[in-house]
């Protein structure tokens, strides 16, 4: 059976002084995360405000658990990042016949 969840991160970035020094944060967040955790992860919003970054991640997996636990880890990574503020946090699952 197919588990698959999209978890989206709303995050401030409150000592950017311009967009090039939030993208090399978002970057760093983003490019890591791909390579570490092996999900897929992209800017999803407020791409022209410097002290603001919507983050999204999707995991898939054989079991929720697992999805659960490779998204909790993504989520513990981003929130160590001390420049960064997480406003807010959603997950949403994919529904699947089977």
């Amino acid at each position: 059976m197919l588990h698959a969840c999209a978890l989206s991160l709303d995050l401030r970035i409150p000592d950017s002084g311009s967009l090039k020094a939030k993208r090399m944060i978002v970057k760093h967040m983003v490019e890591t995360s791909k390579a570490r955790f092996g999900v897929a992860a992209a800017e999803v919003g407020y791409h022209d405000r410097r002290q603001r970054a919507e983050l999204g991640f999707a995991a898939v997996a054989g079991t929720q658990g697992h999805v659960e636990e490779v998204l909790d880890t993504v989520e513990r990574f981003v929130w160590s990042h001390p420049e960064v503020e997480v406003l807010a946090g959603t997950r949403a699952w994919l529904e699947t016949d089977g």
